[in-house]
């Protein structure tokens, strides 16, 4: 069957069972959206206001589902708006496919129209990425593309195609998707020296990350913790991996991690970690992190072992594969005076705020008691996303949808979008700052024009709240350029584009408001006004322990 490189992209999708793309047309690739007009009832295309947008609805998109995200641009500034997207989803190991389409052939490299290298900008930033100059080549790699995207550690695949070989035909054949096989570079004896060390410790404790959600490992943490009797903790991208309603769960660990969590690890004498890879953010002075501890790093990735903290074994694979194989090995065991010690850390040292006033925590701990704990959230970067970490209780993987690694201000509100695209029933929330809600909030319409139900929660401090907790501590309060003075009155905004809009100013107002969003049959931005001065805590100094956490009490 003889096809158009374009009408190759097409099936090549519906072979790998893409429903849906993000993107933004533009001249290098009008051919593939007109094949893709052609196929609107079997692929649904989600028009954005910036190609950013697409790239950061992709990812969402893919952590929501489990399943490859794609998005399209075209040439130029259209392939060069996705990059950050790229990159949020390299750093957090998502699976996404992003397609460009170039100038012609003949036309590469010579400064054409919007001509830039987009393969060469992305190659840090990719798992793999191609430039298709032969209409030969497109099928075969674009399936490749989504293998790579989705096995071992998962991350972002681009594939670049140049407009010319879209036009072009040539023979087509159908093929059916080559199963993602499970990774593993471990032997018997690394199970072994894990176990043996695992049944020797008194006082374990578990660091689960990312690739506990990632691997679909939820039932066998729980089961590996349970059986060895240890408390838990988790990362940003960990969250939902072991459920916040478990007794052994003691919080986030890190900068903003729980002092139970903080002081736990730090005491520890065995720490493993399942699916982590000792960022900074939760390590803090490396040299002092869990330093009474044998550390077990399991990972799917090798060079993630010994990379940042030096371990004293380690298993390279799959961590749901790797626990299937752990679990018999090591002895059901109880740890009571070592749980008990954690069940009082806990006690002594609750996550605090201010009930007196209305607050984020209060916010967040409102919605998460009336969505019962079950909503996807998601979050930009800045206090917000610290506060949602620690006061929502995620119960389930894939519920917690964050840049945790790049660090991505504008990230929450494509995401979002792409989250409840990919999950249609579930109760999807944004929860960003005023800060970042000025670098998406044009993707409003895309929600507005496609009735995308996603609520938007603007935590409305007027500063670079974040920025300004570290000015505050550490730079003598010289707030440089870190108080937004805007007179933009979000609500009037968000009604403009088309969303139902509130304002919540006071405490009293906040459970109706939520009530109401979560009742709407419409997109809905809430602008939460607080204080300009809530600071996140507890807090580890830059550059100290762990174990040297800080909260309000302690100032």
């Amino acid at each position: 069957m003889q096809l158009t490189g374009a009408e190759i992209i097409i099936e090549v999708l519906k072979e790998e069972g893409v429903d849906t793309i993000f993107g933004y047309p533009g001249g290098s690739i009008l051919n593939v959206y007109d094949a893709l007009y052609r196929h609107s009832d079997e692929i649904r295309h989600v028009l954005t206001s910036h190609e950013q947008g697409a790239s950061h609805a992709a990812d969402g998109y893919a952590r929501a589902t489990g399943r490859t995200g794609v998005c399209m641009a075209t040439s130029g500034p259209g392939a060069t708006n996705l990059v950050t997207g790229i990159a949020t989803a390299f750093m957090d190991s998502v699976p996404m496919v992003a397609i460009t389409c170039n100038v012609n052939l003949p036309l590469l490299g010579k400064d054409t129209f919007q001509e830039v290298d987009i393969a060469g900008i992305t190659l840090p930033i990719t798992k793999h990425n191609y430039i298709i100059k032969d209409i030969k080549d497109l099928a075969v790699n674009l399936r490749k593309a989504f293998r790579i995207a989705k096995s071992g550690r998962p991350g972002p695949v681009l594939v670049d195609v140049t407009k010319d070989v879209t036009a072009d035909k040539c023979d087509y054949k159908k093929a059916k998707p080559v199963p993602v096989k499970r990774l593993a570079s471990y032997n018997e004896e690394d199970l072994k020296n894990a176990a043996k060390i695992i049944n020797q410790s008194r006082k374990p404790f578990i660091y689960v990350g990312g690739g506990a959600v990632l691997s679909g490992a939820s039932a066998e943490v729980k089961e590996f913790a349970k059986k060895i009797d240890s408390p838990v903790c988790d990362t940003l991208m960990g969250k939902g991996a072991f459920s916040a309603y478990e007794e052994l769960y003691t919080g986030m660990i890190g900068m903003h991690g729980t002092k139970t969590s903080d002081k736990g690890v730090s005491e520890c004498d065995c720490l493993i970690a399942l699916g982590a890879r000792f960022s900074d953010r939760v390590t803090g002075n490396a040299k002092k992190f869990a330093s009474h501890a044998k550390i077990i790093h399991v990972d799917i990735d090798a060079a993630e072992i010994n990379k940042n903290i030096r371990t004293d074994a380690c298993i390279i694979g799959d961590l749901k594969e790797v626990l299937k194989k752990l679990i018999p090995l090591v002895e059901k065991r109880e740890h009571k005076d070592w749980v008990d010690h954690i069940m009082e850390l806990k006690e002594q040292f609750p996550l605090s705020y201010d009930r007196n006033k209305l607050t984020c925590p209060y916010v967040i701990e409102t919605l998460d008691r009336l969505t019962d704990s079950n909503a996807i959230i998601v979050t930009d970067v800045g206090q917000h996303q610290m506060w949602a970490a620690q006061y929502y209780r995620f119960k389930n993987p894939g519920q917690f949808i964050t840049s945790g690694g790049l660090g991505t201000m504008g990230y929450g509100l494509g995401a979002a979008m792409g989250a409840k695209v990919g999950c249609p029933d579930r109760i999807v929330v944004n929860i960003g700052g005023d800060g970042c809600f000025r670098m998406n909030m044009n993707e409003l319409a895309t929600l507005s024009r496609n009735n995308i139900k996603v609520i938007d929660i603007i935590i409305n401090n007027s500063v670079l709240g974040m920025v300004r907790q570290w000015q505050t501590l550490f730079y003598g309060g010289r707030y440089s350029q870190t108080v937004l003075t805007d007179k933009t009155d979000y609500v009037k905004v968000a009604e403009a584009m088309g969303c139902e809009a509130y304002r919540i100013e006071k405490k009293s107002d906040v459970e109706k408001v939520l009530k109401k969003a979560l009742k709407s049959e419409n997109p809905v931005v809430i602008d939460c006004v607080i204080e300009k001065d809530d600071s996140v805590y507890p807090m580890v100094p830059p550059g100290k322990a762990i174990s040297e956490v800080f909260d309000e009490s302690d100032l």
